[in-house]
């Protein structure tokens, strides 16, 4: 069964073997290790190498790849490590366009999370979404920032990039998909701007966000986590319903409870317990 709750997605280079038990020992809700960004050209294939020893040595790990582009030379290679080993969780695709780039990932036959990090990707989110083996959307802001050339940093850059998370939010709930994780936070030195990032996030509806590095993961959870306040509205309000003998709706301090408001109680209560 796949988490349902993931905060955290902490990427570590393919590269750095070393570093593959310091990520999986942060905490973090999902490891994801990558053959591309991370990995110089030269040292692609020697990534793979690196995790499927590791991955030998430790048989009870799981984690997720991230994959290189559909166009990169190394793509079907990756897609072919993925699917011939069972301690790859899934696959994390990036530079995704088309539903047809999705297809090809299926056929490992693991949970894909397309990142949509481009203007062809996000003209093209509906079908990505709907693409079978999807199993949450994730977005690359910075890479979209790029593609689109913004002037990162300013109001009208945020503008957009927040109409391009809406559109994502918009897509997966479309699809009935979990809920999507934000892109990463470069500066790993600056806690404040990461939970401010995390919360924005979190207030369109996602459900977490990839990281670049260790100390980002316990940020990232503390921003996510229900006050105690919300807590115990969210206790009261399941108490509440209990009592109510399975009402469809009832009244609690004055207040109109139904189906969603109980749902949204039992979501923040999930996310403590995660």
């Amino acid at each position: 069964m796949p988490q349902t709750i993931v905060r955290s997605a902490l990427f570590v280079p393919g590269s750095r073997p070393e570093r593959f038990a310091k990520a999986l020992a942060a905490g973090a809700d999902a490891v994801i290790v990558d053959f591309e960004d991370a990995v110089e050209e030269p040292l692609k294939r020697q990534a793979r190498d690196n995790l499927a020893a590791f991955l030998q040595a430790n048989d009870q790990v799981r984690v997720w790849v991230r994959v290189n582009a559909p166009d990169h030379v190394e793509h079907a290679a990756d897609l072919a490590f993925c699917k011939q080993r069972s301690g790859v969780a899934g696959v994390l695709l990036p530079k995704v366009e088309s539903a047809a780039h999705v297809a090809a990932v299926w056929q490992t036959a693991k949970p894909i999370w397309p990142i949509i990090e481009s203007a062809k990707g996000l003209l093209a989110l509906e079908q990505i979404a709907h693409a079978p083996g999807v199993e949450r959307l994730s977005f690359g802001g910075l890479d979209l920032a790029l593609d689109l050339n913004l002037n990162s940093g300013t109001a009208a850059a945020q503008t957009f990039l927040d109409q391009a998370r809406m559109a994502v939010q918009l897509h997966s709930r479309g699809a009935d998909l979990l809920p999507p994780l934000d892109g990463v936070h470069p500066a790993i030195g600056d806690p404040d701007g990461l939970q401010r990032a995390i919360r924005h996030a979190y207030d369109m509806g996602y459900g977490g966000a990839l990281c670049i590095h260790p100390k980002q993961v316990a940020v990232i959870h503390a921003a996510l986590a229900p006050s105690a306040e919300d807590l115990r509205w969210a206790q009261k309000v399941l108490d509440a319903s209990a009592a109510a003998n399975g009402a469809g709706a009832f009244q609690l301090d004055g207040q109109m409870i139904d189906a969603p408001v109980m749902l949204r109680a039992q979501r923040l209560l999930a996310l403590a317990a995660s």
